[in-house]
């Protein structure tokens, strides 16, 4: 199974550090387009031990798949970065930085908007990261042991 997970806001706190720079600084309308902002995201509660136990299952292909934020050509290098600071190099390998996720194959995209950068086009399972269906990395872990187990058989 093909899984691919964003990042921001449901890897990483986007929308906490975006709320926070614009009370510091509300002449900057893009606080994305700092220098640092990326790399410095804190991440979401549970995704770091949900990616590290999906990694370890054998029958699962674990690919981080973000957009790039226009507003900072540093976001490309940054996400990179939070990726390897955070999971070790050899998830780097597995990190695919693309503004149209309806472009990739695979069985499961978990993401934070069902539209806007191809998301309603991709050809497996959504898991809307944030709702009532997939609220938190705990539900999310459920909902793909059912997948997993209803594909082994």
């Amino acid at each position: 199974m093909k899984i691919y997970i964003d990042m921001d806001d449901v890897l990483c706190d986007y929308s906490s550090k975006i709320k926070e720079h614009k009370q510091k600084n509300p002449d900057n309308p893009f606080p994305q387009s700092l220098p640092g902002f990326f790399r410095s995201l804190a991440p979401m509660d549970g995704a770091l031990a949900a990616v590290e136990q999906l990694r370890k299952n054998t029958n699962v292909e674990v690919y981080i798949l973000t957009a790039p934020s226009t507003k900072n050509p540093l976001s490309y290098s940054e996400k990179r970065l939070w990726v390897e600071d955070k999971f070790g190099y050899e998830m780097t390998h597995n990190l695919i930085i693309c503004s149209h996720k309806g472009l990739l194959k695979g069985d499961i995209l978990i993401d934070d908007h069902a539209s806007g950068r191809g998301q309603e086009i991709f050809e497996g399972k959504l898991f809307h990261f944030g709702t009532i269906e997939c609220p938190d990395w705990e539900t999310v872990l459920g909902k793909l042991s059912s997948e997993l187990s209803s594909n082994s058989n």
